[in-house]
């Protein structure tokens, strides 16, 4: 090679006027690589004596006799000016390419020119066409190479698609950084992916809560990513959906971040971010309609979905998944169906799917509310008439919603207004709770409750950002939310007084305008209905309130609260519904009789029930005077 006889030339002391460098094609890889990276023949050269040293073990020796010292048997800066044309000390500078983009690493300890030298591994991979990925974005980059990336996309998406190649297609100059808004982060990708094929590059995706905050951190890693950019002809895909105002740090790492880097870049967020030094192109992505989803689970599906019974029409209605997603389920069922046995197993497929589609929030719920699941059934709720009535009819607007929203055209109008809401009112214990557990049941839907403490924040915007969480979480698995104690959030607030008002009616209105938007069922529960603004109310469906249980219906509950294999012995159910406590309590009551009658092992009797009712009445400071127990 050029390199080696410019090496003997050197050692035998002879002039090197005589060896000439041929063009290097710009098809072969390190001709890409000159004109990727502006490589001047000085630092071409010196990368293919490292290259040299690499691949070509007579290369040590000749290092060695060209320092003139056997122990010197390895590249170095001042052996490359020695030998090499064209030299200059333009290579020591770090704004050199071949300093800037690290493709050569120094041995420490040394000076500068005279420590040991090598090419970058990547570099060399790159050289020999070997597939390789930059070690330092281990942990940082994800590379999108699984099946889910090649989905066909549903219109609307492929529509959005088509919008964000026409946004780079007709840019001339530096492309401006394109950012996709939605709760979905699977189409999100995919949109992207879809974006990258038509181009030729591969998706490369980075989560922002790994962006390193150290400013000098930070840089390397772009700068490596921009690297690995150009040779690997990737498109950065950031994650940004899960970051919040909380962290100015993290805000600012993201700013610098997308501000300052230099290779193709789609950002992910839930909501816009605000980036002052680059042109911006922002698209909302939607969640999928429902004669998509529908389409994408008969077309997965296909003659397996007759085993269904029309059941795809119910999916697509309540659950808002992704076509990843609906194929996941789909490709579940159908493994399933082939390797049952029996008619039973059969039967039980549809539940499973049903199953399958609603766990699919639960991921992304669990830190922001409290799973709950109950037993209780219609006959262990004790309401008048007229409130279980209004319950009943709440499972009716949940279960035909798909019919006549979609089949019959009202979504079609207008979709505002189109969300089931309710609001419970009533004491503590009077039952609200076991109320939302028995729709839950009824509808074999999940049921979470929401603390609405927790979701409030002191930071402007970060309530609505909590709430958007929550309900772009419940809408993927039709989550029924139970927002409890709402009575802090939605207090007479119509006089705004101070900014603190103001913010608070934001939120409200927020939090009402998702729950009219939301597809599943949002409870509010409320101790005080009074202290909730008339025109917020009109805003919500249905309105259930639960009394505060009368002697009839107290005597009702303590007929039920023991479950049938617990043992009791001449319980005066009448003398028991004189008490005037709400059901809450007289579950407790119950609770802690049975373990007082368990440790005597004993039937539950008047007399634990007493013993129970002296520890629930300290609880509620009150004093046990209504009525007189009998053993």
């Amino acid at each position: 090679s050029r390199i080696r006889q410019l090496l003997e030339t050197h050692i035998k002391g002879e002039a090197n006027s005589a060896i000439v460098s041929s063009p290097i094609p710009e098809t072969t890889r390190l001709g890409q690589l000159i004109s990727i990276f502006g490589l001047s023949p000085l630092e071409r050269d010196i990368l293919l004596l490292c290259v040299g040293m690499e691949i070509d073990s007579s290369f040590a020796s000749l290092c060695a006799k060209a320092h003139g010292n056997t122990q010197q048997n390895y590249p170095t800066i001042s052996l490359a000016l020695t030998i090499l044309p064209e030299s200059n000390w333009r290579v020591l500078s770090p704004l050199s390419p071949l300093q800037h983009w690290q493709m050569i690493e120094f041995a420490p300890g040394l000076t500068l020119t005279q420590t040991p030298i090598r090419i970058d591994k990547r570099i060399l991979c790159y050289l020999l066409a070997e597939r390789a990925i930059d070690e330092q974005l281990k942990g940082f980059v994800r590379f999108a190479e699984t099946e889910s990336d090649s989905l066909l996309l549903p219109p609307s998406q492929e529509a959005i698609a088509s919008e964000l190649i026409a946004t780079w297609s007709d840019t001339k100059q530096k492309l401006p950084l394109l950012q996709l808004c939605g709760s979905d982060l699977t189409s999100k990708h995919q949109i992207s992916a879809h974006v990258g094929k038509h181009f030729g590059r591969t998706l490369g995706t980075i989560s922002a809560a790994v962006l390193p905050t150290n400013p000098n951190e930070l840089h390397q890693l772009q700068q490596r990513w921009e690297r690995e950019s150009f040779l690997g002809n990737y498109i950065l895909f950031l994650n940004c959906d899960q970051i919040s105002l909380q962290y100015p740090l993290k805000n600012t790492a993201i700013s610098l971040f997308v501000e300052t880097i230099n290779t193709p870049l789609i950002i992910s967020t839930q909501e816009r971010l605000q980036i002052q030094e680059r042109s911006v192109v922002s698209f909302d992505v939607p969640s999928l309609s429902y004669d998509e989803q529908k389409l994408i689970w008969e077309t997965h599906l296909g003659t397996f979905g007759t085993e269904l019974n029309g059941q795809i029409v119910t999916l697509a209605s309540y659950f808002n998944l992704s076509s990843a997603t609906i194929k996941t389920a789909c490709t579940q069922f159908k493994n399933n169906q082939t390797n049952i046995t029996t008619e039973v197993e059969k039967s039980q497929l549809p539940n499973q799917l049903w199953y399958f589609c609603r766990s699919q929030a639960r991921p992304r719920l669990e830190d922001l509310g409290q799973r709950i699941e109950t037993k209780a059934t219609w006959d262990d709720l004790v309401l008048p008439k007229q409130q279980k009535s209004t319950l009943r009819e709440m499972v009716i607007h949940l279960r035909q919603r798909g019919k006549v929203y979609e089949e019959w055209g009202f979504a079609g109008k207008e979709r505002r207004g189109l969300g089931i809401s309710a609001l419970f009112s009533g004491a503590s214990g009077t039952g609200k709770t076991m109320a939302a557990g028995v729709l839950a049941k009824e509808l074999n839907l999940d049921l979470y409750r929401i603390d609405l403490s927790a979701v409030v924040s002191k930071y402007i915007g970060e309530t609505e950002k909590n709430l958007r969480r929550i309900f772009d979480a419940a809408e993927t698995g039709s989550v029924i939310l139970l927002f409890d104690e709402a009575d802090a959030l939605f207090g007479k607030r119509t006089d705004v007084k101070d900014s603190h008002d103001r913010h608070a009616n934001v939120e409200v209105s927020y939090l009402l305008q998702r729950m009219e938007a939301y597809q599943g069922l949002a409870i509010l529960t409320t101790n005080m209905k009074t202290s909730l603004d008339s025109a917020f109310l009109r805003r919500i469906r249905f309105s259930v309130s639960f009394p505060f249980p009368d002697v009839p219906s107290r005597t009702e509950i303590w007929r039920r609260i023991f479950p049938a294999q617990t043992p009791t012995e001449e319980l005066n159910f009448q003398t028991l519904g004189k008490l005037s406590i709400a059901g809450g309590n007289i579950r407790n009551i119950a609770l802690n009789s049975a373990m007082l009658a368990a440790d005597e092992d004993e039937p539950v009797m008047m007399k634990h029930i007493y013993q129970a009712t002296q520890s629930e009445y300290l609880k509620l400071e009150k004093c046990l005077t209504e009525w007189r127990f009998s053993n």
